[in-house]
This record gives C-alpha cells, sequence and structure tokens, in this order.
C-alpha cells in the first residue's frame, strides 16, 4: 500500500486559516469602505494574462520575475505581478464610452517569483486605486487622501506613517539643470533611488562610473541632493523655467493634501523615483516613521500606459498598497483585530426528542439574520454548553422537555448568566424570523 505524502506550502505563499484570515478581512473591509467613500468602485480581472501585456510595459528584464509559462494553447501567459496593465487593457476596450474621470479599485491577489524576505513574499494581496481622465493635481491629491485616509481608518496617524512625495518631471529637470544629459537620465534614476542606502563615495562611483557623468555634474547632483528640501530647490531653482512649472504644480499639490487636513502626513523628498518606467509625474511612496520596513504603498501619476496598450490617451493617477507590510505594522503597533469566534444563539437540546425542533428553530433564526448552531451529533448537556462556550455563544436556548411541553425554551446569556423563559414563538418570530 502506498504512503501518504506530506505536502508542504510553497516558499513565499501563505494559508489563511479563520484566526490569520481576521487581520486580511479587517484591511480588505477598511480598503472597501474607504474607497467607496471617495466614489470608487470595485473591479477585478483575470489572474492569468498574456505575457506580452507586462513585458510590452516594463521591458523582457521582467520576465524573470513572474510567474510565467506557455498554456496548453501554445499561449504565452504569466500570473499578474500586478494590476495596472490589467486595468489599463480593460479600459483600453471601453474607456471611450465612460464618463471622466473613472474611479476605479480592486484588490488583487499578485505573484512575483523573487527571493522571500521580511516584508515581500511571493504572493500578496494589494488594493489598487485609479483616477483616470483627472488631468490635473487635484487628482493626485485625491489618490493620496484614499491611502491615507485608509491608514487612518486602521488606526494609524502621522505619528505613525509618512507619505513621501516627488516628482518625475521636476526630477528630471533638476537633474538636467545640474548637467545630466537627457539621454543619461534613465541610468540615473536608480542611483538617485538609492541616495539614503548607499555612501556618498558610492554614489560618486556609480554616478561616475554606471552613468559616466564627468566630475563637475556628479558635485552638482550630490551638492543638490544634500539639501534636497522643496524651500532649497525653490530658492536654488525656481528661476529656471524647466524647473519652475512641475515645482508650482509640487507646491499645490501640498497645498490641496493641507486643505483636506492631510499635510501633517506629507513630506517632500527627491529620492523617491520609483522604479517602474511608466511614472510621468507626482510619485509618492508611504513608510513608517521608524523607517523599520519596505514601503506600505507607492504610486504617482502614469499618463501613458493606456496608449502604451491600444487605449486612449488619457490621464491617470494610482497607487498599490500590499497586504504584508500593513499587516506586520498593525500586529507592532497592537491595531490587529483580535480573533474571537462567535455565534448569536446555541441550541442545547436535553434528549434527542427536542433534535428536530432545535433544527427548525436554527433555521428560523439563521433566516432572521442570526447566527445559530446546534450539536450536531449526539452529546451529553455538559458538552454542549462546552461546545457553546467554545463558539463564543452569546446566549443558549435550552430546550427542555418540560418547558417544550409548555411551549417554552429556557434563554440564558452566557456573559452575565441570567437565565429566563421566553416561548417558543418568541423565538421562531424573533427580529422577523421565518420570513424569506
Amino acid at each position: 500500500m502506498s504512503r501518504a505524502k506530506n505536502f508542504a506550502r510553497l516558499p513565499g505563499f501563505r494559508d489563511f486559516p479563520p484566526e490569520e484570515l481576521v487581520l486580511r478581512s479587517h484591511l480588505f473591509d477598511a480598503w472597501r469602505r474607504v474607497s467607496r467613500r471617495y466614489g470608487f468602485l470595485e473591479y477585478d480581472g483575470p489572474p492569468l494574462e498574456e505575457l506580452d501585456l507586462y513585458t510590452q510595459k516594463s521591458g523582457e528584464e521582467i520576465v524573470g520575475q513572474l510567474y510565467n509559462f506557455t498554456d496548453k494553447g501554445g499561449r504565452e501567459v504569466s500570473l499578474r505581478p500586478e494590476m495596472t496593465p490589467s486595468l489599463a487593457r480593460i479600459l483600453g476596450e471601453r474607456s471611450r464610452a465612460m464618463p471622466k474621470p473613472i474611479r476605479w479599485f480592486s484588490i488583487p491577489q499578485l505573484f512575483r517569483y523573487e527571493r522571500q524576505q521580511r516584508g515581500r513574499l511571493r504572493e500578496h494581496f494589494q488594493w489598487n486605486v485609479d483616477l483616470v481622465g483627472g488631468p490635473g493635481v487635484e487628482a493626485d491629491a485625491e489618490v493620496l487622501a484614499v491611502a491615507l485616509d485608509s491608514l487612518r481608518a486602521l488606526g494609524l496617524s502621522s505619528d505613525d506613517i509618512r507619505a513621501r512625495i516627488s516628482d518625475r518631471r521636476l526630477l528630471s529637470a533638476l537633474l538636467r539643470e545640474c548637467g545630466v544629459p537627457s539621454d543619461s537620465l534613465d541610468a540615473t534614476y536608480p542611483v538617485v533611488d538609492k541616495v539614503e542606502r548607499e555612501s556618498e563615495e558610492r554614489i560618486r562611483e556609480r554616478l561616475s562610473g554606471e552613468v559616466g557623468l564627468p566630475p563637475e555634474v556628479v558635485d552638482r547632483v550630490i551638492t543638490l541632493f544634500q539639501a534636497p528640501s522643496l524651500a532649497a530647490v525653490a530658492d536654488a531653482f525656481a528661476h529656471r523655467e524647466e524647473v519652475a512649472g512641475p515645482l508650482a504644480e509640487v507646491q499645490e499639490f501640498i497645498q490641496i493634501l493641507d486643505d483636506l487636513g492631510l499635510a501633517g502626513f506629507v513630506e517632500f523628498d527627491l529620492t523617491i523615483v520609483r522604479g517602474l518606467a511608466y511614472y510621468t509625474g507626482i510619485v509618492f511612496e508611504v513608510f513608517d516613521r521608524q523607517g523599520e520596513h519596505r514601503a506600505i504603498c507607492g504610486g504617482g501619476r502614469y499618463d501613458s500606459l493606456l496608449e502604451l496598450v491600444g487605449g486612449e490617451p488619457l490621464p491617470a493617477v494610482g497607487f498599490g498598497m500590499g497586504d504584508v507590510v500593513l499587516s506586520d505594522l498593525l500586529i507592532e503597533r497592537g491595531l490587529a483585530p483580535e480573533y474571537r469566534r462567535q455565534v448569536d444563539y446555541f441550541l442545547v437540546v436535553i434528549g434527542e426528542e427536542q433534535a428536530g425542533l432545535a433544527r427548525r428553530l436554527a433555521t428560523s433564526l439563521r433566516r432572521s439574520g442570526h447566527s445559530a448552531l446546534y450539536g450536531i451529533r449526539g452529546q451529553s448537556v455538559r458538552k454542549q454548553f462546552s461546545a457553546a462556550a467554545n463558539e463564543g455563544a452569546r446566549q443558549v436556548i435550552v430546550l427542555g422537555p418540560d418547558e417544550v411541553s409548555r411551549g417554552k425554551a429556557v434563554l440564558r446569556d452566557m456573559v452575565s448568566g441570567d437565565e429566563e423563559e421566553v416561548t417558543l414563538q418568541s423565538l421562531m418570530g424573533r427580529d422577523g424570523a421565518g420570513e424569506e
């Protein structure tokens, strides 16, 4: 006889038994609640897409990070690593007939084949919020406000988190003012992204060696990031025409967030680049104040992506907020919900002759919107009460032969221990019980 095989969970993937699913559900509930407050509508798409949808946007190098394969129809496909390309594909088919702006959100499960580490797994759930067809910074501010309000709804304050903002156009203009050629900008961005995490010596080496900038340009770039505040940038570069436009938009963006009561969360930070090449304007990332975790959320403006996958040229701004880092942060802050089993009623039968009545009464209570359980196999009264306690029953309905013969039952409050006799008719009709 063959031996049963023990199957291990795949690396970087998670199980969600009830006591762990409660936190994920808590996040989803907050995300949906806040999305709807801002008028966003929920959508979804398939977890499997054509591989070209991702290589068209991110280049062939992304394939090494994907769960991709050739399906039985000979198609090159991939499990979705992000949702924005799917959104662009969906809107590309229908956006011309839709009123603008389009406010959509989704909570997909995403997959990336990469090394598992703290805050980063091979699968995660991510809240995606996108506003399409809104060209101004009002739309950018609205989207970031959704992200910050959701974190406030989960109990996090400006003492816990901060949104670090920048602008791709502003950074490009500043780097050009420093002498970086336009054709060297794409090579410079990844170096800028590491300014906080690498030494000045290493940054100089990379700007010189990897990007090929001359020493005087390297000096100017380093100086730029030694005083990267918005005020310092304005003092040094506001008179430059190329800088003035995007600088004014960033200032307006911050003012709008101030009007929305969110200024305490926001910090200007030129080192926020965002790794995805399709961002075209304001970008942002949300971090915990202590800097102990990866980014909780990241996003920005991407005005060219819909056109890239065959849609109309629409401005767009959006973000993604994953569940892994946020869950860790809520647990650390003591803000994760407590797991508790809970049921409204547990029906205890004294004898098997009351079992049919218990089933009918449970059905009536359930149809009225209550949760109701009963022992599904013959158990002693003591074991039934123990089961009621294990299930977190708020009240127990005891069906004894004497009480049932008089059309009554005993109702026990499991918190106070108080008991009272109630009519079976009142239980059957409790809060509309028995109505279809």
